[in-house]
């Protein structure tokens, strides 16, 4: 098995001293820091909205099941199939039934970070279905062979010259190719493939329990095309994406453009209520909504845990962290990235270690400081470094050391016995690990300011 924590330390170092990456990456959160900053003054009182919309999520959260009911009863009750899946093999089952019962050979993609939580585009791709992302930033991240690096940018990390240059080497354009050129050729590109496609897959940034509807938001129209054209329509949602009521979405819909890209509203906002009824001339024919855990309810049990559930994937956390802002998205070999990614990540994939992550803070917290739904984002930090440090078979050698480094720095005679040379040699041999090999070396002086002071006769 892959060393994450190792890798995750290989990487931080490549990119933290890769200085165009840095540049990119400065650069495109600058542009975001500014317009969130106009963006927030859409609200003439951000603290009281965020406290609502974090009681609406808190409501939530003590009424989950029968929410998660009554939203299940009422989109059938709309027409829809309502599925329920545990684990990433549950999905599949499902998405594999649907391809097979409607000879699906082409799926359109809106952009959502649960299907590349499931890695949706590999299993189809092992059934020999062609799928394709439509969101710009998510078409170009699958074009290159990567994962999003970022939970509402995917191409963060590119420049305009990278991307242009990856369509030169991908469809032959001219590599010094404009945005707006690559623009039209993609819209023409995924415009055939909508028209062709037997079936489009979105996830849902909220699931209304009252209406039983999936709320989808975006800026580009690819979504709307993802479920107006093709015959069937797959959403998979996480279950935590859920609000009471429809009247709800006149706070979070604008609370979540503001913290994603700045925006008062997105350009497309869509209440879809089941499948196409007969006096629509659009929209699918069949309508399956999958509601996924995946983890979810591990950290539901986890009642230290459980306010991580509130997110509303807005990604101001990655945004706001420093290091976040200086390692970037792809260093963390994760889905979910940046402070909340980095919380949820050790209860969404058990298969794999990724305690350390917590690890990976500076607790400033400014995440929590910009968390739309007021999520504790530094304290839950906490919490899973002490429950990871608690199970770990290291923390007796911790304590150990720990306890005899208190006794030594609390006296000082303890330890003025050492002599300077001794403390030089263990910093050169052993401390150089822990004191770091970027660091001007700690050279401890010939005696101490004590005897210093002492001769001078202070």
């Amino acid at each position: 098995m892959e060393n994450k924590p190792k890798i995750f330390h290989a990487k931080s170092e490549e990119v933290a001293f890769d200085r165009e990456h840095r540049r990119i990456l400065k650069y495109n959160i600058g542009q975001y820091d500014k317009a969130v900053e106009k963006g927030r003054n859409f609200f003439r009182d951000m603290d009281n909205v965020r406290e609502q919309a974090s009681k609406i999520k808190e409501y939530v959260l003590q009424e989950f099941e029968p929410l998660l009911v009554r939203f299940e009863k009422n989109a059938r009750g709309n027409g829809c199939e309502v599925q329920w899946a545990a684990e990433a093999a549950d999905v599949y089952k499902i998405i594999a039934k649907i391809i097979a019962s409607e000879d699906v050979r082409t799926v359109v993609k809106m952009k959502s970070m649960i299907s590349e939580e499931l890695e949706i585009n590999h299993f189809l791709h092992k059934h020999k279905v062609e799928s394709f992302e439509t969101d710009l930033g998510e078409f170009i991240v699958q074009l290159a062979g990567e994962k999003p690096y970022h939970i509402v940018t995917p191409a963060m990390h590119k420049s305009k010259e990278d991307v242009a240059a990856l369509f030169h080497q991908k469809y032959n354009m001219d590599p010094g190719s404009k945005p707006e050129e690559i623009t039209a050729f993609v819209r023409n590109f995924l415009r055939e493939k909508f028209m062709s496609a037997q079936m489009g897959i979105t996830g849902a940034n909220f699931l209304v329990a009252e209406t039983g509807s999936v709320a989808l938001t975006e800026n580009e129209g690819n979504g709307m095309m993802t479920f107006s054209w093709p015959k069937t329509l797959v959403v998979i949602a996480g279950i935590e994406r859920l609000v009471p009521e429809l009247a709800d979405l006149d706070l979070f819909w604008p609370l979540l453009a503001v913290h994603g890209t700045g925006q008062h509203v997105t350009a497309y906002n869509t209440i879809l209520s089941g499948p196409a009824k007969s006096t629509e001339g659009d929209g699918p024919a069949r309508m399956v909504v999958i509601l996924y855990d995946g983890g979810r309810t591990r950290l539901f049990q986890d009642q230290d845990m459980v306010p991580a559930l509130k997110c509303i994937r807005c990604g101001a956390c990655l945004n706001a962290c420093p290091v976040y802002k200086n390692i970037g998205g792809h260093t963390y070999q994760t889905t979910y990235t940046g402070p909340i990614g980095s919380v949820i990540s050790r209860y969404m994939d058990t298969s794999q270690d990724m305690g350390f992550l917590n690890f990976a803070s500076s607790l400033c917290g400014k995440c929590t400081d910009v968390c739309p739904v007021k999520i504790p984002l530094h304290k839950l930090l906490l919490a899973n470094r002490h429950k990871i440090v608690e199970s770990s078979d290291s923390v007796g050698v911790e304590r150990f050391f720990f306890n005899n480094y208190k006794k030594y720095m609390m006296r000082r005679r303890r330890l003025e016995r050492i002599n300077p040379k001794w403390k030089n040699k263990a910093m050169t041999t052993i401390g150089i690990k822990v004191w770091g090999p970027r660091r001007d070396p700690l050279v401890f002086a010939k005696e101490s300011f004590h005897l210093t002071w002492k001769k001078k006769g202070f």
